[in-house]
């Protein structure tokens, strides 16, 4: 019996630890933090049941997926970028609005988030790109490897970030850290980071003059959403239409935080307001699970901010457990790509990892106040459709690699492609 649970189980133990661990927190803090969904369906396991089934297909999924053989997703990647690009324009054109934003694609009653897959095919291709240009004498990359990794991301990452401007950000920050790994010559890095400055720089100062109407949002009170409708109302429309909320989140984090509680306009910052107030009322020890107050007034509680649920509910102790196991994450990730005898399992192991914890990093940041909203869900936590069973292939992608990889250290000598 033991033996069978084992060859179900294949992988490095470790990433296997750390991806139950984290669907079991997300089973319990979901049901927790999804009063609301509760309210509003007068069911109050149908949250809970829902996202059960999602994690137990999302660990098929992962089974099913660390059972491919690691060559056999390069033999998909034509396939993957073909869908990737048909469903992006699609959702532009076609998909349905989540908070002033066309981001899903509803076919047959079922819904998904062509972003999720376009992050997982660029690293997949960039992998593939990186590990084809080594050099043969094992200096690092082709000049000409990020020329080709451009002319690939760069559209991709055009597209996404009309509708969902952190999801870009997060995809072109993992592929330029895979780009580091896969050694590209360092002067090209410093070019490619210096343009990306001037971007910044220009991006936020049409931002800041076009986005000049004052919209309501999901950042804002429930009530006056509802009462103004979540329809971006920026002159121009077009791919400008989220300049507004974009403007908006800017300034509200900008804003001088010293300000007393009685002058706090909670309306205007509603979920920011809440979370704080949840991460504050938690005491440092916690309220217990399940005991949150505060999930019923953010909106996004089982999502964008579930890590403040989780604070609020279990403390310091339990939102460092959630830190601790994601940095385990990336560990591991990394000593599976340094026992890879090829490039691109090495470069396709660490891209996953990256993409996974800095997701992960990015909300708990947002949870705690340190970066304005960006909608990023916590990877494996967060409440999700496609969100949740694209992780978890992702997971079952790392863990493919580590059944093939070496079990003893590489030695110094290139990898071989």
């Amino acid at each position: 019996m033991n033996h069978k649970i084992g060859n179900l189980f294949k992988g490095d133990k470790g990433i296997w630890m750390v991806f139950l661990f984290l669907c079991l927190i997300s089973v319990v803090e979901v049901f927790s933090a999804s009063s609301t969904l509760t309210y509003k369906s007068q069911n109050y396991l149908s949250p809970l049941i829902y996202h059960t089934g999602m994690i137990i297909f999302g660990v098929f999924v992962a089974i099913v997926t660390l059972n491919i053989p690691c060559r056999y997703f390069k033999i998909m990647t034509p396939m993957l970028l073909v869908i990737t690009f048909i469903t992006l324009l699609w959702v532009l054109v076609g998909g349905e609005s989540i908070n002033g934003a066309n981001r899903v694609i509803g076919i047959a009653g079922f819904t998904f988030q062509p972003s999720e897959i376009a992050k997982g095919t660029m690293v997949l291709a960039t992998a593939q790109i990186l590990s084809a240009m080594q050099r043969p004498d094992g200096k690092g990359a082709d000049d000409n490897a990020m020329k080709y990794v451009l002319i690939l991301v760069v559209p991709c990452v055009a597209l996404i970030g009309i509708e969902n401007l952190s999801t870009a950000c997060l995809l072109f920050m993992v592929i330029f850290l895979m780009m580091y790994l896969a050694r590209v010559p360092m002067i090209q890095m410093g070019k490619l980071m210096g343009a990306g400055a001037l971007l910044v720089g220009v991006f936020l100062t049409l931002v800041l003059t076009l986005g000049s109407i004052e919209k309501v949002d999901e950042d804002q009170a429930p009530t006056a959403a509802a009462t103004h409708g979540s329809k971006d109302e920026i002159s121009g429309g077009g791919i400008f239409h989220r300049f507004a909320t974009w403007r908006n989140r800017i300034l509200k984090h900008s804003e001088d935080d010293d300000v007393r509680p009685e002058d706090y306009d909670i309306n205007k910052n509603f979920q920011v307001g809440h979370a704080n107030i949840a991460i504050a009322s938690s005491g440092g020890i916690g309220k217990g699970p399940g005991n949150s107050t505060e999930r019923d007034y953010l909106p996004q509680a089982f999502s964008d901010f579930i890590y403040a649920i989780i604070i609020e509910e279990t403390g310091f102790i339990g939102a460092a457990v959630v830190v601790f196991l994601y940095i385990i994450l990336l560990i591991r990730a990394a000593k599976i790509a340094n026992r890879c005898e090829n490039n691109f399992p090495a470069f396709l192991v660490m891209g996953l990892a990256l993409l996974l914890v800095i997701q992960a990093t990015i909300n708990m940041m947002v949870a705690v106040g340190l970066m304005p909203v960006t909608g990023q869900p916590l990877p494996l936590i967060s409440k999700g459709g496609t969100s949740t069973i694209i992780n978890c292939a992702y997971i079952g992608a790392i863990l493919s690699v580590s059944r093939s990889a070496k079990t003893t250290t590489l030695a110094t000598e290139p990898k071989k492609e």
